[in-house]
C-alpha cells in the first residue's frame, strides 16, 4: 500500500471532482461489496456530475438512484453496512444531513460500540458542502463541526484533488462511518493525482502544505487554496508562513499542529464555517491546553465565517466567509505588522 506523501511516478492532472470519481471507481472495481447510492447519482450522474458514467460501468444495482429521503437513504446505508456491504452515500447537499441525523448519529455512529466491536459499520457519507455557488442559505452550510462532536463518526475534509482521492479510498475501506465533506467550489480545482490504485492517505494524518518559520496557519477544505496564495505572497515580503492542513478532523493529527506552533510561536486558524462552534475553536483549545501554549508570542487568531445564514446575493455571500485580504490581515496581526 502506497501512502500519501510517498514519491509517485505515475500522476495525472485532474479536477477534484474527477479525483473523487476515480477513487469510487477504483474501490468498486476492487471490492464488489462497495456500491454508490443517492439522489440522481445514476442516470443523471449526481447533482454536481461526480458520478457521470458510473452507471454504465457498474449497472443499476451498484449505482442506485434512491427516493428523495435522506433519512431512508442513510438508514438503508447503515443497515447495508452492518450486514457486510460498504455503501457510499451521496447526500446532494450537506445541509440535508439534518434529515439523516437519527440514522447517522443515533444508529451508525453507535452500533460498533454498543455491540462490543462485533458489528462494523463501513459506510461513507459524501457531503458536498459550503458556500460559493449561489445556492443560498439552505444549500450552502459548512456543518463539519456537528459531526466532530459525535463519538463514533470520522470526519474528513480534503482540500486538494490528490487528498480527495487518497482520503476517500481510505474512508471507503474504513470499518467505521465516515462523513466525507467535499467543498463544492473545489470540484473544478485541478491538481496532480497519483494513478496508483493503492494510493491511500491514512485517516488522521495531516500534512504541512508549505514549510515556514514565522507563523503557523491551520486550515482545511476551501480555505486551503486561499491561505496558500496569501502565504506565497507574504513570502515575497519576507514573512515565512507554515501552512498546516489536518485533512481529517476526526481523528485529528494534533501532534502535527502542536509541533508547528512550537516551531513558529504564532498561529492563525482559518475555516469557512461560522465562527461560533466552528472546528477551529477546538483546535484553539487543543493548542491552549498543550505545551505549545508556552511558546506563543502572540494570542491565537481565529478567522471564520460570519454567524449568519449564507446570503443568495453573490457579494454578500462572498463577504460571509474569510477572504484572502482578511487572511493576510490576520497573519499580519499576529506578526505585529
Amino acid at each position: 500500500m502506497l501512502k500519501g506523501g510517498d514519491f509517485m511516478k505515475d500522476m495525472k492532472e485532474m479536477t477534484y471532482k474527477d479525483a473523487v470519481k476515480l477513487a469510487m471507481c477504483e474501490e468498486m472495481r476492487r471490492d464488489e461489496n462497495v456500491f454508490l447510492m443517492g439522489e440522481d447519482v445514476g442516470l443523471y450522474g449526481g447533482a454536481f456530475g461526480v458520478s457521470v458514467g458510473m452507471i454504465e460501468e457498474f449497472g443499476e444495482e451498484r449505482v442506485r438512484d434512491t427516493p428523495i429521503s435522506e433519512a431512508a437513504i442513510t438508514g438503508a446505508a447503515a443497515g447495508a453496512a452492518v450486514t457486510g456491504m460498504r455503501p457510499i452515500v451521496e447526500i446532494m447537499f450537506m445541509d440535508f444531513t439534518t434529515i439523516a441525523m437519527d440514522a447517522l448519529v443515533n444508529q451508525a455512529a453507535k452500533m460498533r460500540y454498543m455491540f462490543g466491536g462485533k458489528a462494523k459499520v463501513p459506510m461513507t457519507l459524501r457531503c458536498p458542502g459550503g458556500s460559493g455557488t449561489g445556492a443560498a442559505a439552505q444549500h450552502s452550510q459548512s456543518l463539519e463541526a456537528w459531526f466532530c462532536h459525535v463519538p463514533g463518526l470520522k470526519v474528513v475534509v480534503p482540500g486538494t484533488p490528490a487528498d480527495a482521492k487518497g482520503l476517500l479510498k481510505a474512508a471507503i475501506r474504513d470499518d467505521n462511518p465516515v462523513v466525507f465533506v467535499e467543498q463544492k467550489t473545489l470540484y473544478k480545482e485541478k491538481g496532480m493525482v497519483p494513478l496508483d490504485e493503492d494510493f491511500i492517505i491514512p485517516l488522521g494524518k495531516g500534512e504541512i502544505k508549505k514549510e515556514g518559520s514565522d507563523v503557523t496557519v491551520v486550515t482545511y477544505g476551501r480555505m486551503l487554496p486561499r491561505v496558500l496564495r496569501v502565504a506565497e505572497e507574504l513570502e515575497k515580503e519576507g514573512i515565512s508562513v507554515e501552512v498546516v492542513d489536518p485533512r481529517t478532523l476526526v481523528p485529528l493529527d494534533k501532534e502535527l499542529i502542536i509541533n508547528s506552533v512550537i516551531k513558529t510561536g504564532r498561529v492563525v486558524l482559518v475555516n469557512e464555517a461560522c465562527k461560533t462552534g466552528g472546528f477551529i475553536g477546538e483546535i484553539a483549545a487543543i493548542i491552549a491546553e498543550s505545551e505549545a501554549f508556552d511558546y506563543l508570542d502572540a494570542p491565537i487568531v481565529r478567522l471564520a465565517g460570519l454567524d449568519i445564514p449564507i446570503p443568495y446575493n453573490p457579494r454578500l455571500e462572498a463577504a460571509a466567509v474569510p477572504s484572502e485580504e482578511q487572511i493576510r490581515a490576520g497573519i499580519m496581526k499576529v506578526m505585529n505588522r
